[in-house]
C-alpha cells in the first residue's frame, strides 16, 4: 500500500498476523518514504496482536509485508462463562449499540436465540453491496439499508448478540478464498465459555482465516489509524492464500479462530 502523507504523520498499522494466529516461517515488513527506510516500532496490542508504529515527514510513504504462517492447532478449554473478557465484550460500542437494539433482538429472537440463529439471519437479511457503507456506519444503519461489507454484516451480528447477553467480538483477518480480495471482518461470539468464529458473510471458509487483530469493533481493529498529521491512501493490495485445496465450510460446525 502508498500513502501520500503530511510532515510529522504518525500511523499506526494493524497488518501482520497475531501472535495467536500460529508459527510465522518467513515475515518481511519494508516501510520507505521516497524509496528510504521510514522509521517503524512495533508494539504488543491485545490478544496477540501486532502494531506497527510508523513516523513519518512529507512524501510517498509505501509498506510491503509478507508473511508465511504455518498454524498450530491447539485444544480449546472452555471459560468461564462470564468474567472480566465476557464483560468488555458485552458493552455497546462505537459502530455497535448494542443497547439501542435490545427491544428488536429480543422480538425477532426471542429468548432463546443463539448467535448461529443471529449469524445466519444476517447472512439471509443483508445483501453484500461493496461501497454502500462508510467509515462511520453502524449497526443501526446496516440494519437499515439492509446491505453492507464484511465490517456492516459483522457490526450487526456483534450488536445483535450483546443485545441478546452473548458476549461478541470483531477479528480483522487474512483470509483466503475471499473474493473480491481484501482484509476480512469476522465474529466470535463466547459460547459455552468458549470463542466461536461466525462469518455472516460466509464468503471464505473459517478454518483457514488468520487472525491479526481483535477487538470491539472496526474502531479497535482497523488495519491503519491515523494518529497524527495526514495520510492519504493512495493504493492498496492485499492477497492471501493456502497450500493446496481451500478447505470446505459448512459454516455450521462450530470452529474456533487461533
Amino acid at each position: 500500500m502508498a500513502f501520500s502523507v503530511d510532515p510529522g504523520t504518525v500511523l499506526a498499522m494493524q497488518i501482520a498476523p497475531s501472535t495467536t494466529a500460529g508459527a510465522l516461517t518467513a515475515e518481511l515488513l519494508t516501510v520507505t518514504l521516497d524509496g528510504r527506510p521510514a522509521e517503524v516500532t512495533e508494539l504488543a496490542g491485545d490478544h496477540g496482536g501486532r502494531i506497527h508504529v510508523i513516523r513519518s515527514e512529507a512524501g510517498r510513504l509505501e509498506i510491503a509485508y509478507t508473511a508465511t504462517v504455518r498454524p498450530t492447532a491447539t485444544p480449546v478449554q472452555p471459560g468461564a462463562d462470564l468474567d472480566t473478557e465476557a464483560i468488555v465484550f458485552l458493552r455497546q460500542s462505537r459502530y455497535c449499540p448494542s443497547d439501542a437494539m435490545v427491544g428488536f433482538a429480543g422480538v425477532e429472537f426471542g429468548p432463546d436465540g443463539s448467535a448461529d440463529d443471529i449469524a445466519e439471519w444476517v447472512f439471509e437479511r443483508l445483501a453484500y453491496v461493496l461501497g454502500i457503507s462508510g467509515p462511520t456506519t453502524t449497526a443501526l444503519e446496516t440494519l437499515a439499508a439492509n446491505a453492507g461489507a464484511c465490517r456492516d454484516f459483522a457490526h450487526l451480528t456483534i450488536a445483535l448478540c450483546r443485545a441478546r447477553g452473548i458476549p461478541t467480538r470483531l477479528a480483522a483477518v487474512y483470509a483466503p478464498g475471499l473474493t473480491p480480495m481484501d482484509f476480512h471482518a469476522v465474529v466470535e461470539a463466547r459460547v459455552e465459555g468458549i470463542w466461536r468464529v461466525l462469518d455472516p458473510t460466509r464468503l471464505a471458509p473459517r478454518s483457514s482465516l488468520v487472525r491479526i487483530a481483535t477487538g470491539r469493533d472496526a474502531a479497535d481493529t482497523a488495519f491503519a489509524t491515523t494518529l497524527a498529521g495526514d495520510a492519504e491512501l493512495l493504493t492498496f493490495d492485499a492477497t492471501a492464500s493456502t497450500d493446496g485445496d481451500l478447505p470446505l465450510d459448512d459454516h455450521v460446525a462450530p470452529i474456533t479462530l487461533a
